[in-house]
């Protein structure tokens, strides 16, 4: 069943999916139509799930579940994964590859390899300062609290 993102407990899990380009506005529309579709028949083992999404700076999706009511299964998590893995082959684009960084370069989003990002802090190209997208959050409370922070806080900080 699909909620308002803003309604959920701060306990609920998330999964957060970063898009390797920005979507589109005709793009992002249809992203949005497809994950509440998606959400709204989403189950466990037969019961409904009440989970909400909300996507950032036109490239991260951020899908949340309410856990107190129905925990995610298995096969809910994996309809989960099968339905992002078709968004990526419908857009063209990467939202399931963890071995990429994100950041924050003034007003522009960029999207690096972590070998990549690695390099560039050895070369004082980006640092502790940074603000990057800590995508390994597990509940709505750390996204709200510590998704986009300074390198020196999240696990980005090693490379620093």
């Amino acid at each position: 069943m699909l909620v308002d993102f803003n309604t959920l407990p701060d306990e609920s899990r998330v999964w957060i999916y970063q898009a390797s380009r920005s979507f589109s506005d005709a793009e992002l529309q249809e992203v949005e139509r497809s994950l509440s579709e998606f959400i709204d028949e989403w189950t466990a083992h037969g019961s409904e799930l009440e989970a909400g999404f909300e996507i950032r700076y036109k490239r991260f999706i951020i899908l949340a579940l309410d856990q107190s009511k129905t925990l995610a299964s298995g096969c809910s998590i994996d309809a989960s994964v099968h339905f992002i893995q078709g968004l990526e082959k419908k857009y063209d684009l990467e939202l399931l590859d963890k071995m990429n960084v994100s950041y924050k370069q003034g007003d522009f989003i960029a999207y690096k390899p972590l070998a990549d990002f690695k390099k560039m802090a050895r070369q004082k190209a980006v640092s502790k300062n940074t603000v990057v997208f800590n995508n390994l959050v597990t509940n709505k409370l750390e996204y709200l609290e510590n998704w986009e922070v300074p390198a020196s806080e999240s696990w980005h900080a090693r490379f620093m």
